[in-house]
């Protein structure tokens, strides 16, 4: 995959994870597995075109996927993208956990008489 689709495919990550509503949608599929859409839109006060709107979101990023059965429409949690962005988070953690312990290190250098 070219690096433009790469970058593409991560900002519709980002994007879709700057929803405090799709990040809901997201650890409900977590924590209770796949459901059907009336379900999920039952934990939200909005309309049902807006709820689609943010399920739309979730499937073109690729954290959610939809199935047919019966009647119902059931979606499901796909974390592969979760962990793109857990790999693209990584150095920035890295980065402050050194900060933090240079601070650490900092404060037990000092003397209690000096605090």
């Amino acid at each position: 995959m070219p690096a433009s689709a790469v970058r593409h495919s991560e900002n519709r990550v980002f994007a879709a994870l700057a929803s405090p509503v799709r990040r809901e949608v997201l650890r409900l599929l977590r924590e209770q597995g796949p459901q059907p859409v009336a379900e999920l839109a039952a934990h939200f006060a909005m309309a049902r075109p807006s709820f689609s709107e943010h399920l739309k979101v979730l499937r073109e990023a690729g954290l959610a996927s939809e199935a047919k059965v019966g009647r119902q429409r059931l979606y499901q949690l796909e974390a592969v993208p979760l962990r793109e962005v857990q790999e693209w988070l990584g150095p920035f953690e890295r980065f402050w956990r050194a900060k933090l312990s240079g601070l650490s290190a900092l404060l037990d250098s000092l003397d209690d008489d000096d605090t």
